[in-house]
């Protein structure tokens, strides 16, 4: 008797490649072989499916799976555009749907609903395509504390983030992610503090949203944790982190919050910063990362799930087509 037939997209047309081949390959090992078949889905950097080293179409391949497990991370995977393409051929996939998925990408977007629903966000401005970039930029230097955080709009894993200050390197960060095509900028004022990441996974342990324990992350010195740092391992993640109670359990409401604002599916994981003067929220992932170097399951391990439990759970999710 075959077992459920579930299909691991990995690859993709992102600058988060390689790091979602190393995620696509952590879910094909440990999704429990005793109930799946698994089928290695690779797209390439121009989008183009690949199954058994060979091009294809999403219309040969999907029609075959009774489930996916979505391993891509950034533009395609990350912001609703692969969820489109699974969503026309009806297979039952894992995380958020096209919406929920485009708007937690949007950095923008997703810090305005953050203040809709009352928490602490860094003060910010967006630097649209087309923008007069030396008048924003001279109006940065003046209106925000030097240095401030440069970021690309709907890129993750820390790819394309600057810490610069003054008008020239401000000017410099802002035009160098335009034209790389970040689609727009985010700046915003430096927080310092401590970093935070908290997990979210529905219907764990039959609670209907299951907060996961923060971990505190101590980038190396003079570094924020940027893509080098997370995954070359130099960064200590502490599982659970060594916050007060009090700040342990709003981290997880925050998550929680954060969670169900953006109308989110299955799981996801939210980054803040604490300092003296409260809790940030800096953005929501939607596919965590799942590499050895990867935060989520870290904070699984710490509270004894497996990753093949997680995994089953999520397929599980997929195909109840389970809502909050």
């Amino acid at each position: 008797m075959r077992g459920t037939v579930v299909g691991v997209l990995r690859g993709g047309p992102s600058k988060e490649h390689e790091v979602s081949l190393k995620t696509g390959h952590a879910i094909l090992t440990n999704l429990p072989e005793d109930r799946y078949t698994t089928r290695d889905i690779y797209i390439d950097t121009e989008g183009v499916w690949h199954e058994r080293g060979r091009p294809t179409s999403p219309g040969r391949v999907l029609p075959s799976l009774d489930a996916v497990v979505v391993g891509l991370h950034g533009e395609y995977g990350e912001d609703g555009e692969v969820q489109k393409v699974l969503e026309r051929y009806g297979v039952p996939y894992t995380g958020s749907d096209p919406f929920g998925s485009y708007l937690a990408m949007h950095k923008v977007l997703t810090k305005e609903r953050a203040k809709e629903l009352g928490l602490l966000t860094p003060k910010y401005r967006f630097v649209e395509v087309g923008a007069d970039t030396e008048a924003v930029a001279m109006e940065i230097t003046r209106s925000f504390h030097q240095p401030v955080i440069v970021k690309p709009l709907r890129w993750g894993s820390s790819v394309g983030i600057s810490i610069v200050g003054g008008f020239k390197p401000v000017h410099d960060a802002i035009d160098a992610l335009l034209e790389a095509g970040s689609g727009g900028v985010l700046v915003e004022e430096l927080i310092r503090g401590t970093e935070a990441t908290a997990g979210v996974v529905e219907g764990l342990r039959d609670e209907e949203l299951y907060a996961l324990p923060p971990i505190e992350i101590v980038p190396p010195e003079r570094d924020f944790f940027s893509y080098d740092a997370k995954y070359s391992g130099s960064s200590k993640e502490i599982v659970p982190g060594r916050f007060s109670r009090s700040v342990s359990e709003e981290l997880m409401r925050m998550a929680r919050v954060m969670h169900q604002g953006l109308n989110l599916r299955h799981y996801s994981r939210s980054d803040f910063m604490v300092t003296p003067k409260g809790i940030y929220f800096i953005e929501t992932n939607t596919l965590p990362g799942m590499t050895s170097e990867s935060l989520l399951p870290k904070s699984l391990a710490a509270v004894g799930v497996s990753f093949p439990d997680f995994l089953s759970h999520l397929v599980d999710l997929a195909l109840t087509g389970k809502k909050r």
